[in-house]
């Protein structure tokens, strides 16, 4: 195998444990997007996700209003006792002002929680786990990039949260207040070639004035184990408000547990238009341990007390080989005196 296969295969053996591992060895982010993975973060890893954005709205006709302003996405992931499970913190605040466009003087300045949502997500079903076939192949490119059927399989996951809304917030509808259900199927599937699709399926504050469905599509591609690019379409229907939100962006990864990205989103109507930039950062504190490696370390007794064990063997076969190194010698001697 020639230099530049050795190089590609070794990309392709990366991205894909990056794709079809519950755990990563490398900081594995639902950013730049607003869609969430199937798979969890890991066991005893801690992820922060945060990026500032600044938006405009604009709503026709020219007798309505204006919104231009800036906030914050934020995002906390726990992996919890099982590899599937997750638990997470997730939210947007904004700061902005609403100017009447019928007359240029009157403003409203608005700041509170778009959304404040706690939840735990779980890992259902895993068609990649323990799947030989889906393992990549070190020594031929066009094996690790053809299309197979069973990737139609996604992985899916459940998830189950809480929203929190204070009472008066100018982003919910009126009488909107206290805790109401958040639910969600997530899928993913993960393609040769370092495609990904992952599929939501959400709906939201369920029993309120505001219970939305959404529904968020995201394509990402990985052209190697630094750079990655997505396109994302996200629907939201309620009573409240109704939209059709794209997204183009990619990110960056700076270190194996830190990201950058960045990510554009509009819509394609007029009441209102929205246009946004957003750059971000995703970083984790990983204590993962994997099973195997555990049990590898109780087996091997790698414990400070098993090694004082281990070297106290050690002395007394020392201990023991000496004497009866000795105790052959005095036979040796007595027999050479006869």
């Amino acid at each position: 195998m020639n230099p530049m296969k050795s190089t590609l295969c070794l990309l392709l053996t990366l991205i894909s444990i990056q794709a079809y591992s519950q755990y990563t060895d490398v900081i594995n982010s639902n950013r730049p997007g607003v869609s969430r993975s199937a798979f969890s973060v890991g066991t005893n890893v801690v992820q922060f996700e945060i990026g500032p954005y600044i938006t405009k709205e604009k709503r026709t006709p020219a007798t309505s209003h204006e919104v231009s302003g800036f906030g914050i996405d934020f995002a906390a992931r726990y992996g919890l006792l099982l590899e599937e499970l997750e638990l997470n913190i997730e939210g947007t605040y904004q700061n902005d002002t609403k100017t009447y466009t019928s007359n240029l003087s009157a403003e409203e300045k608005r700041s509170n929680f778009k959304m404040l949502t706690v939840g735990a997500k779980y890992l259902v079903y895993d068609p990649y786990k323990n799947s030989e076939e889906k393992k990549p192949n070190l020594y031929s490119w066009r094996a690790n990039h053809r299309f197979r059927w069973s990737s139609l399989i996604p992985a899916v996951s459940v998830y189950l949260g809480a929203n929190f809304d204070t009472k008066n917030n100018p982003y919910t509808a009126s009488g909107i207040e206290g805790f109401s259900p958040k639910i969600m199927i997530a899928t993913q599937n993960n393609f040769p070639g370092g495609w990904v699709f992952v599929m939501n399926l959400i709906k939201d504050r369920i029993g309120s004035d505001q219970s939305d469905f959404q529904y968020i599509l995201t394509l990402t591609h990985s052209f190697n184990p630094k750079w990655v690019i997505f396109g994302e379409t996200q629907g939201i229907q309620s009573d409240f408000y109704a939209d059709n939100l794209f997204r183009l962006g990619g990110a960056y990864l700076l270190k194996r547990d830190l990201q950058l990205d960045t990510a554009l989103t509009f819509n394609t109507k007029d009441t209102p238009s929205v246009f946004g930039v957003n750059f971000g950062v995703s970083y984790r504190l990983d204590f993962h341990k994997d099973k195997e490696s555990k049990d590898k370390e109780i087996n091997n007794g790698n414990s400070a007390k098993e090694e004082g064990k281990r070297r106290s063997r050690r002395n007394k076969n020392k201990k023991n080989a000496t004497d009866t190194d000795k105790k052959q010698k005095r036979n040796d001697i007595d027999f050479d005196d006869n």
